[in-house]
């Protein structure tokens, strides 16, 4: 379970950790800014992800001792997680199982509670060709469209579409992540964090809203809470200057 990474920039290690149907590379634009400011930064590709291990099981008890199985392997005994959305429960996860490991949390635009989303439009249109027989990446993105009408929500998935020597893949497993999406969406409560923790929300969004409040108090009693105007699910994308420094003020203060 050697889940697959990118290091870079020396000092205190700060991980970070993207959102489902991403990459390492989602979180990449924090990674440099931390990197400029003398942090240790590893960026990590989620099970059924990028270059990681294929895995049936992604409960968050299960991704939360891959993340410290590669904390052991760095020999890091301490550190900061930043997580985007999946990522961010992730990294619940992993401080809520080892306190005394994660230091400080950075949680984008999720919360700790069970969802009803559902991505049946993307799992729809992900599963309705094969990347194999297409031949450009305008061609992927004219099928999905035939069930994704937002366009921001394309753009993403093909930045996990990449071209190799036998042809087109993505660098998801879909049928993985279709048979653990009731894992993902879900959330099993650990423990208490009682260390410093940042939600940043995205003022569009629904992934954080007021009646979660309370769940939050309890699980993360030291949280705070930011939010970014404007911005959606994607908060760091949209808007990466205004992410960048409240994510680099927080970690500032904290550790």
């Amino acid at each position: 379970m050697n889940l697959h990474y990118k290091e870079q920039g020396q000092g205190y290690p700060i991980l970070l950790i993207h959102g489902l149907f991403g990459s390492l590379s989602n979180l990449g634009i924090l990674a440099k800014h931390l990197e400029s400011l003398s942090y240790r930064v590893i960026s990590i590709d989620t099970l059924n992800h990028g270059l990681s291990p294929r895995s049936q099981s992604m409960s968050y008890q299960h991704q939360a001792e891959a993340i410290k199985a590669l904390c052991d392997k760095l020999d890091i005994s301490q550190c900061a997680i930043v997580g985007h959305s999946m990522g961010g429960k992730i990294a619940m996860a992993a401080a809520q199982h080892y306190p005394d490991l994660v230091n400080a949390l950075v949680v984008a635009d999720i919360a700790p509670v069970a969802y009803q989303h559902n991505q049946t439009a993307v799992f729809s249109g992900l599963r309705s060709f094969d990347p194999k027989d297409i031949k450009s990446r305008s061609e992927a993105e004219k099928l999905l469209a035939k069930h994704i009408q937002e366009p921001g929500v394309r753009q993403f998935l093909l930045k996990s579409l990449t071209n190799t020597e036998h042809g087109w893949q993505w660098l998801f497993d879909v049928e993985q992540l279709a048979l653990c999406y009731k894992s993902i969406i879900g959330w099993e409560q650990f423990g208490h964090y009682k260390r410093p923790c940042l939600f940043i929300k995205g003022e569009n969004s629904d992934y954080i809203v007021s009646d979660y409040q309370q769940t939050v108090g309890q699980q993360f009693p030291k949280a705070e809470l930011k939010v970014i105007a404007g911005t959606g699910h994607w908060l760091h994308a949209e808007k990466p200057a205004i992410f960048n420094r409240l994510t680099e003020q927080f970690l500032a203060k904290h550790i």
